[in-house]
């Protein structure tokens, strides 16, 4: 699997982005031939050998012929003019990704709703075909996941259309939160918001460091000469040595129970079920004045959340629920038929980095083979796993939790 390390010893911006992609490989004129799709004229790119600190990289600029493209200062206009677009499925995804990034943030910012984020310098034209290059650049290389090295910014104060900020923006600060970053005592805007939403929508993972076999590296030289280090961003391209494992992004919904007949839960747990949850448990507590409770948790997809919360506090005696987003790690699972002496047994297979981690004969088959046959239950499952590998058909392979 191909993956990205963006090395941002001296911050990140988008024309820094591109330029170090456009180092590492990229032919100039295919991306101007890629741009063509976006749909949008009155610019052009351009990308020149440039040097910084006695590292040679690449500058890239697009030179806009207009000071704003007036469809896209908006966030409903970006999506427009994506869905206008003739860029590909994966290419639009990415950058209605980090532009929501960015809206996200604005909206913090200004105290208005994501729908009425206007963008301001994030709004010109190209900042738009920076993040369109950038997203373009992934594509051409094949990359799936993105990691970062280090992320450093740098103090002092900026002149933005609002007036005199200070640095980091506070739209890149508040794109930032949750993200490891360290400070250089340069006053100069290292990470702009444009790179800060680049870098924050790409990666996933600010701790994870996969092995990777290099094949390409690229540096993006960003505007200014700095006297205490090259002002470039370094992008390291190669195969992972490592599949790493699928992650995704769950709501837990919970609440403390103390005053509610035990016989209700095993309906709560099934209606909670129905509703989309991925699973639910019960845990005993001790409340306020040491009562004894049960803790009931459901974790869910996040666009079910609001479903799972309503049905738990319509079926329960609560008087709330609490939300929080959590995030997990999966192995991946295969289910195969497994031929045994007492009959066919599925069984789940979860699988990682490494080889097999666990097995996991499916209880039900393995029920239905004892009361069949007479059996033990246990020597079914052991029959099972023995015979796992042994001819068995491979059937539908899922990333699901079981």
């Amino acid at each position: 699997m191909k993956i990205a390390y963006l090395d941002c010893f001296s911050g990140i911006s988008g024309d820094m982005t591109v330029g170090a992609f456009l180092d590492a490989g990229l032919r100039l004129p295919v991306l101007k031939k890629r741009l063509k799709a976006l749909g949008v004229s009155g610019y052009t790119v351009d990308a020149v050998p440039a040097q910084r600190g006695g590292i040679h990289g690449m500058k890239f600029a697009v030179i806009a012929r207009s000071a704003q493209h007036g469809r896209c200062v908006t966030y409903n206009g970006i999506k427009r003019l994506m869905r206008d677009s003739r860029l590909n499925a994966g290419v639009r995804s990415r950058v209605l990704a980090v532009f929501a990034t960015l809206a996200a943030a604005e909206a913090r910012v200004h105290h208005v709703r994501v729908d009425k984020v206007r963008f301001h310098e994030i709004g010109d034209l190209d900042s738009i075909i920076d993040i369109v290059s950038a997203a373009i650049a992934l594509d051409e290389f094949g990359v799936r996941n993105c990691y970062c090295l280090n992320l450093n910014a740098g103090r002092g104060l900026v002149t933005m259309d609002h007036g005199v900020f200070p640095l980091p923006a506070p739209a890149s600060l508040e794109i930032l939160k949750d993200t490891p970053l360290s400070f250089l005592d340069v006053e100069e805007e290292l990470v702009t918001p444009t790179g800060a939403a680049i870098l924050t929508t790409l990666v996933e993972d600010f701790n994870a460091r996969p092995g990777i076999r290099i094949s390409h590296i690229g540096y993006g030289a960003g505007a200014r000469e700095l006297r205490s280090h090259p002002n470039m961003l370094r992008v390291i391209i190669g195969d992972s040595r490592e599949e790493p494992l699928p992650e995704d992004e769950v709501a837990v919904i919970e609440t403390a129970i103390d005053d509610m007949s035990p016989a209700c839960y095993d309906y709560v747990v099934e209606k909670l079920f129905k509703c989309g949850a991925l699973d639910v448990y019960l845990t005993p507590v001790y409340m306020k004045k040491t009562r004894p409770a049960v803790l009931l948790t459901a974790v869910a997809p996040q666009h079910l959340a609001d479903t799972v919360g309503h049905a738990i506090m319509e079926e329960t005696t609560t008087s709330g629920v609490r939300f929080y987003r959590a995030r997990r790690k999966k192995l991946y699972r295969y289910i195969k038929s497994v031929k045994t002496k007492f009959g066919t047994v599925r069984v789940k297979v979860n699988s990682g980095p490494g080889g097999i981690r666990t097995v996991s004969p499916e209880y039900e088959d393995c029920k239905a083979a004892a009361l069949k046959t007479g059996s033990p239950l246990k020597d079914i499952i052991d029959e099972a796993k023995k015979n796992l590998g042994k001819g068995a058909s491979k059937g539908a392979a899922s990333s699901e939790l079981i």
